[in-house]
């Protein structure tokens, strides 16, 4: 490998990280038959996403519900569990094996696309050029006519907190954990810190959250947040809105969370999710001509091309949604612009997957939304108790929400919670994408029992209000 990195060491394409941005921008350059590179910190490739991020926490989330056996509740009773005793190895054993695999996928991934990996840390000298600090010690200098940053985010920590890993932690200190704790302080009702809430009380630890904002995801659609906390709320958690936590008083053991209105938690562990940080600290991007914000974050435009034009940002460092998905089409869109192939912009309607306990997804509009724009609208629901699979399942409280112009009939959202909402979401994703209406799903056929049964029975729900709204405009004189 280091003769073959010596022989090369300038690229047509240099990616800086190889999470799920830089993966794809290095492989999509490579197979428009570019030389391609991937500078990788990490000892094993995959970035965030693979070692602390999506991966873990996803695979983290399938062992609860396996082991406790909540998914199972409604069919043989509360008391069902498949293991009475769980414990944090319990856990980490499905989540090791799977982040392993993970590794090993994008590791084979690039060798067979032919990307040069360079393991070590990479710091700009030049808007062409980076040094590469290898783990052996020996530094390398490698060059590229177009530079993907893709370097991806931490944990954002408050400066006036002490974090010590087992009472104060991070996101990131979850999977350092040596025990389920009993009970458990989440800061930050987002995306992050709502999964993890709903997992450890699923564990039956007794979780807090606390956020100064008046409801959780608040970018969410109302009514499946409203199911969301109610189902948290019957696993135990325990919500303060409207809240900030002041300080943070710690023992060998224990933790004290000290909210500004004077209440005090008790807490195994605090677990802050207080937002994502620009992993771009030791990049030198000054010397690339690059000025990040306070966060470590790039700005770029709809092709990711940043104030530098030859260098591209994509995933977490450019911020918002900051997903795997959309950083993998970032990436892609990214290499595709820099090497003048042909390319669309990112889908302006993009999935949003919450891998809470139930989960939710969605894509377009909330109702909100809707009716902050004065666009008009009808609302078509099915509920899974109705569907022979949400029976099969022993989903009862799961729900999927159709929304609709009554104009022209085109889906403007769709909204799903309840068992394989993430899955689910994509077939109102497909329709909304292609130009379909709702007529398409009164009119198409669905394997039964499946869940997908659920868009025929809320498109119908969705035709008859707006057939009996038109029939009542038609009689008013």
């Amino acid at each position: 490998m280091r003769s073959r990195i010596e022989q090369a060491a300038s690229f047509d394409v240099l990616v800086i990280g190889s999470g799920p941005g830089g993966q794809k921008a290095a492989i999509a350059a490579a197979k428009l038959g570019h030389r391609a590179a991937v500078v990788e910190r990490s000892a094993a490739p995959g970035g965030v996403s693979v070692h602390t991020g999506t991966i873990p926490s996803k695979a983290m989330r399938e062992a609860v519900v396996h082991l406790t056996g909540l998914s199972q509740r409604e069919l043989y009773g509360q008391s069902y569990r498949v293991k009475d005793d769980i414990t944090v190895q319990d856990l980490l054993q499905r989540t090791d094996h799977v982040v392993r695999k993970e590794a090993d996928i994008v590791r084979d991934q690039l060798a067979r696309n032919g990307v040069t990996v360079v393991g070590g840390t990479a710091t700009f000298t030049d808007p062409h050029t980076v040094a590469v600090q290898r783990q052996d010690g020996d530094p390398l200098t490698l060059s590229g006519d177009r530079v993907v940053v893709a370097v991806g985010s931490r944990p954002a920590r408050p400066v006036e907190v002490e974090f010590d890993g087992r009472t104060v932690i991070d996101s990131d200190g979850v999977l350092g954990l040596d025990h389920i704790p009993t009970s458990l302080v989440v800061v930050g009702a987002g995306i992050i810190g709502i999964e993890y809430a709903s997992m450890f009380a699923a564990l039956k630890s007794k979780v807090t959250v606390v956020d100064r904002r008046d409801r959780m995801l608040e970018f969410a659609d109302v009514e499946m947040i409203d199911a969301l906390r109610y189902h948290l709320r019957d696993l135990g958690a325990v919500f303060r809105f409207g809240e900030q936590v002041a300080a943070v008083e710690r023992s060998e053991r224990q933790a004290m969370a000290v909210l500004a209105s004077g209440k005090r938690i008790p807490a195994d562990v605090v677990l802050y999710s207080a937002g994502r940080q620009g992993a771009t600290d030791a990049l030198g991007l000054d010397r690339a001509g690059l000025v990040p914000d306070g966060r470590g974050r790039l700005q770029v435009n709809a092709y990711y091309q940043t104030a530098v034009p030859h260098i591209y940002a994509v995933g977490d460092v450019i911020g918002f949604p900051a997903l795997a998905s959309t950083s993998m089409e970032q990436g892609r869109i990214a290499a595709q612009h820099a090497l003048g192939e042909p390319v669309e912009p990112l889908a302006s309607d993009v999935p949003i997957g919450i891998y809470t306990i139930p989960e939710l997804s969605y894509v377009g509009s909330t109702e909100e939304e809707l009716t902050a724009a004065a666009t008009p609208y009808e609302v078509g629901v099915a509920r899974y108790r109705e569907l022979a699979r949400g029976q099969l399942l022993g989903d009862a409280h799961g729900m999927l929400k159709l929304l609709v112009s009554p104009d022209d009939r085109r889906i403007l959202g769709v909204h799903v919670f309840g068992t394989g909402a993430t899955e689910t979401v994509h077939i109102g994703q497909a329709v909304m994408g292609t130009g379909g209406s709702v007529d398409y799903l009164v009119d198409a056929v669905f394997n039964y029992p499946t869940l997908a049964e659920a868009y025929k029975v809320a498109a119908l729900d969705a035709v008859n209000k707006i057939r009996a709204a038109s029939a009542t405009t038609r009689r008013v004189p």
